[in-house]
């Protein structure tokens, strides 16, 4: 079943509105990564403690500690939200292109209506058991198309027995 438009903008709008979301997370850590630039450079890795086991008293260490635990927390978030747009994304792609499959078929059932079927033989001999008998053709009977040949690109019988020949012993009937 094709994926509707509405389908596709569902799945368009959800993205959007997770890739905000990721803004929003990059936001908060650069925010608190700057908190930890501003207490003496400190960062993710730099020791709270001096050389004597205590305590820096050069920096906050509280406010440093509860910033690298929302980083953390914020990356967490941030990899679980990267994971749900890269499945939303493969989703989108997915439906854009059945919805383009769909529609590519449905252009070339269109077209083939609007495409002159002219004669180009004239069936003259239907042998008795044959599959042609089979199918239903009669002597008079005109063709239209034969597999893949019709008018325009019919150039001679050797067209057609060539399809003849590709197609032995494959059924055509139920």
């Amino acid at each position: 079943m094709a994926a509707p438009v509405e389908e596709v903008e569902k799945l368009k709008q959800t993205l959007k509105e997770l890739i905000n979301k990721k803004d929003k997370f990059e936001r908060d850590i650069k925010e608190c990564l700057d908190i930890l630039q501003i207490e003496k450079n400190v960062g993710m890795d730099e020791s709270l403690i001096d050389a004597e086991q205590y305590p820096r008293a050069d920096i906050d260490v509280y406010l440093v500690r509860n910033t690298r635990h929302k980083v953390k927390c914020l990356q967490n978030d941030y990899k679980d939200i990267m994971k749900d747009i890269e499945i939303r994304l493969h989703e989108l792609h997915a439906a854009e292109r059945e919805r383009k499959a769909h529609s590519d078929s449905r252009n070339v059932a269109e077209q083939k209506p609007n495409k002159s079927l002219l004669p180009f033989a004239t069936i003259d001999l239907v042998s008795p058991e044959s599959p042609a008998k089979h199918a239903g053709l009669e002597v008079g009977d005109k063709l239209l198309e034969f597999g893949s040949v019709d008018s325009e690109n019919f150039r001679a019988l050797q067209d057609i027995a060539a399809i003849v020949q590709h197609s032995v012993g494959v059924s055509s009937c139920c």
